[in-house]
């Protein structure tokens, strides 16, 4: 049996390229209108993720609404989950098709606490007047998440 090559963040790439699949082809059913529903036609809908289970039987879809209320809109996908199911089915080519749930994606939140946090005064004058590299912000970004906690 041949493995997949895991990245950097230890999933393998295949599981990463069907999450991929499935995202573009909801984020196209859904910007397509296709689906015929009062509370996700009011909202501009992004899927920002979306993650596969190792036997691809589910997979956990992360969901941004513009307007706010996500939780709405996670309920409303959820209830039409079945027919998502079979439009995205149509659009892979894959032998199974993943059962689909929709969460609400906390990504943004958590990345609107770490520019808060460095826009701070006393934060804001320790940080370096040019760009800071990749490292810097990550070395920030644990430190705002410790602080968190």
């Amino acid at each position: 049996m041949v493995r997949s090559t895991p990245d950097a963040q230890g999933r393998p790439i295949r599981l990463q390229r069907i999450g991929e699949q499935v995202r573009h082809a909801l984020a196209e059913i859904i910007a397509r209108g296709d689906l015929r529903d009062d509370v996700i036609g009011r909202a501009i809908i992004s899927v920002s993720e979306v993650r596969v289970t190792p036997d691809l039987r589910q997979a956990t879809v992360f969901i941004k609404a513009s307007n706010g209320d996500d939780e709405a809109v996670v309920k409303a996908l959820a209830q039409h989950r079945g027919w998502l199911r079979g439009e995205v089915a149509k659009r892979l080519a894959t032998k199974y098709t993943p059962d689909l749930g929709f969460r609400r994606d906390e990504s943004y939140d958590a990345g609107a606490r770490i520019d808060a946090v460095l826009r701070r005064p006393e934060i804001a004058r320790d940080l370096p007047a040019e760009k800071p590299t990749a490292r810097a912000w990550k070395s920030l970004a644990d430190s705002v998440e410790d602080e968190a906690d």
